[in-house]
Formats: C-alpha cells, sequence, structure tokens
C-alpha cells in the first residue's frame, strides 16, 4: 500500500503543476513548469477571452484548474 502511494505522488498532472507566465503573443499564453520544466501554449480562438499582458506579465506564477471537476449548471 505504501508503494502505491509513492507512485500517485511521482504521477503529476498539469492540475498538480504551478507555472511562470513565458509569453503573451497574440491573446495566446505560453507557461512553463516550475518542477518539470513543460512548455505549455494555450490557445484562444476569437476575439473575447484572450490572454493580456497586464493581467498575466513574464514570470507571473500560475496555476491551472481542471474545468471537469467543477460544478455543473
Amino acid at each position: 500500500m505504501a508503494s502505491h502511494t509513492d507512485m500517485k505522488a511521482t504521477k503529476r498532472g498539469i492540475f498538480d503543476e504551478e507555472y511562470r507566465v513565458v509569453a503573451v503573443e497574440a491573446g495566446n499564453l505560453t507557461i512553463r513548469g516550475v518542477r518539470s520544466g513543460e512548455v505549455l501554449t494555450i490557445v484562444t480562438h476569437g476575439a473575447e477571452g484572450g490572454f493580456s499582458l497586464a493581467e498575466y506579465p513574464p514570470g507571473k506564477l500560475i496555476a491551472l484548474s481542471d474545468p471537469s471537476s467543477a460544478p455543473g449548471n
């Protein structure tokens, strides 16, 4: 049982990571995992809902949340 717990602790998903903002370009957000170093780009479509430099300046520390864990309507 203890080894099973260790396995869960080492398997990290994108929602278990903290990220630093790398760039905001054309409303898209590029971030890098603090622990993993993994680089992700969150792409937005359309004029509404884009990311801004004012809200996400380079170096800002953020976390992602899993939308599937939110309560339903």
